[in-house]
């Protein structure tokens, strides 16, 4: 059995060789995509009557799908964006020195802790509604380890207000970069 904390290392060292690999600005937008489906999941449980109310009835569980389902599908095109023939046309996500890659590597480790991190936490505020994956045992070294690296899971940290802080950065940074 593994502990959910090396899991968690395993997949930031994972997303970082992937993003030495993709480059920076392709590891930017997929960071960009965390951010944004942290915010969505946030504004949904928080400011549409209908979404919270229907969330509120259903049981944890089924929250962690949605949130899950959302993260995974803003992540999937935040990876697939750059392979448009459109966007990819236009220049911008060349990687072509080694600041690049290190820059990637960064930043791919960098969404191994946004996405990751974000998926576990909605998982342990589920209960851990996945059969194959239990909680840790707050009687095992392994298992304070995980439970005290909650409090700094992405969506432990972006709460409101600095959830909208982050997204404006963003787009600020989109619109100044990329655009």
């Amino acid at each position: 059995m593994i502990s959910l904390n090396v899991f968690f290392y395993m997949f930031v060292i994972l997303f970082a060789l992937i993003g030495g690999m993709r480059g920076w600005a392709r590891e930017l937008i997929v960071s960009f995509s965390v951010i944004l489906a942290i915010f969505i999941n946030t504004v949904l449980e928080n400011f549409v009557p209908f979404v919270r109310d229907i969330l509120n009835n259903s049981g944890p569980a089924n929250i962690f799908w949605v949130r899950v389902s959302l993260l995974i599908a803003l992540v999937f095109f935040g990876y697939q964006t750059p392979n448009i023939p459109k966007v990819a046309a236009t220049g911008r996500f060349v990687r072509e020195r080694l600041q690049d890659i290190l820059l990637g590597f960064f930043f791919g480790a960098i969404n191994g802790y946004l996405i990751w991190g974000t998926a576990w936490y909605y998982m342990h505020e589920a209960n851990y509604p996945l059969s194959v994956i239990l909680p840790p045992d707050p009687n095992t070294a392994a298992g304070q380890a995980s439970l005290s690296m909650l409090r700094y899971l992405p969506p432990a940290l972006l709460n409101p207000p600095v959830i909208y802080i982050a997204v404006a950065l963003a787009f600020v940074f989109v619109l100044v970069v990329f655009i």
